[in-house]
Order: C-alpha cells, then sequence, then structure tokens
C-alpha cells in the first residue's frame, strides 16, 4: 500500500501527545476531554502536554495543522502525478486519515476543524481554476466559493460514514468500499446532470427571482 512519508515530529513524545488528544476529542469530544486525560493515554505528565501545546485549545489547533500538512501531502502529489491512474487516491487519503476519522467526525459536528476546513477548500481552489481553463462556458461562481461546497460535500463522507456504508452496501472503510466510492466520484463527477441548456435555463429562472419585488 502506498503511503505518505512520514513526519519527522512523528516520531516524539509531541506527536504521541497529539494522536492522543485526536483519540480523546474523537471519542468524548472537545469540552469533555481532559489535559489529564490526554496525557495519560500519551504516557506523558500534564506538565508536558502544557509544556508542548499551552492549552487544550493550542493542542486541538496542532492537531488540525498535522492533518492539514498530511492533506497538503497527498493533495501535492495528485497535482504532481502524471501517472494518476496507477494511484487510487480516495483509498491513499482513507489509508492516511483513517486513525483520525474519529476525530475529523466530531470536530466537524462540533464546528471545530476550520483550518482543515480552510485549508481544503484553498488546496479546490486550485484544482477548480485549472479545470476552469478548458471549461466551454464560464463559470457563473468563483473558484473558491465552489471549492467551499465541495469541500463540505467531501467532508460529509467522514460525517456520514455509517449512513453510506448502509446505503452502499459496503463499509467505506474497507477496501472494496475504497474502490465503490472512487469509481461513484469518477461517474459523477465524468457525468454532469444537468446539460448546458439546462444550466443556463435555471440560472435565468434565479436571475427572475433575484430581480422581483419583494413581498
Amino acid at each position: 500500500m502506498t503511503t505518505i512519508n512520514p513526519d519527522p515530529e512523528d516520531l516524539t513524545a509531541r506527536a504521541r501527545i497529539r494522536d492522543a488528544a485526536m483519540r480523546h476529542f474523537g471519542e468524548h469530544g472537545f469540552d469533555r476531554s481532559t489535559i489529564r486525560g490526554i496525557a495519560e493515554t500519551a504516557g506523558v505528565s500534564s506538565g508536558l502536554v502544557r509544556h508542548h501545546f499551552g492549552s487544550k485549545q493550542a493542542l486541538r489547533e496542532a492537531c488540525d495543522e498535522y492533518l492539514v500538512r498530511v492533506l497538503r501531502g497527498i493533495n501535492e502529489r495528485a497535482r504532481s502525478d502524471a501517472t494518476a491512474g496507477d494511484v487510487n487516491y480516495v483509498a491513499l487519503g482513507r489509508t492516511t486519515l483513517g486513525p483520525y476519522q474519529p476525530y475529523l467526525a466530531r470536530a466537524l459536528a462540533e464546528g471545530g476543524a476550520g483550518q482543515l476546513f480552510d485549508g481544503l477548500v484553498d488546496m479546490g481552489a486550485l484544482w477548480l481554476a485549472e479545470a476552469d481553463k478548458s471549461r466551454p462556458d464560464p463559470p457563473d461562481v468563483d473558484a473558491r466559493t465552489r471549492a467551499a461546497v465541495v469541500t463540505a460535500m467531501a467532508l460529509s463522507v467522514t460525517v456520514l460514514h455509517q449512513h453510506l456504508s448502509r446505503a452502499m452496501g459496503v463499509d467505506l472503510s474497507s477496501p472494496e468500499g475504497d474502490q465503490l466510492l472512487a469509481r461513484t466520484l469518477i461517474d459523477l463527477h465524468s457525468h454532469p446532470l444537468l446539460s448546458l441548456e439546462d444550466a443556463a435555463t435555471l440560472r435565468a429562472g434565479l436571475d427572475r427571482i433575484r430581480t422581483q419585488p419583494a413581498g
């Protein structure tokens, strides 16, 4: 299985604390997690946790920073990969982020992980800006706004993992789930639900609604 090279930080006590924090935040939520509990799971003192991170909020921010670095590594590899068909990047992302899925789902549901969300939007906007160069019609909405919506839709797979697995009839954390999800995404992105003519009609309708007097 292809993996991302480990961060040198992952060999340190700081990394053990970070991973313990993500486990606690995922299982108990941010508010109910404690520095003492995280320290016990990491096998260090509470003082060492505070020495490295200062506060529980700063620790959560460090968790998000780490995940952003991991995702940027995957994104940069995908952007520079001349033979993208040889790697299932859905599977690579799942394998790399799988241990942190409970943290991601809980943080997103609690309104956290803002840094992670924004980082994904930045990456998505770059992909869309490149894709726009070959679009037959000009975009109706700027790339960053579209990237924000796409990011929300993509992260919903993490939050709704159990529901998706049930509806699709396969565990999304399995290799079979990786394959089915990747094929589904390819199909959806390669076959738009609307024709250019349909889209133009719907935009014209939105314009008419916008210009109608209120009340």
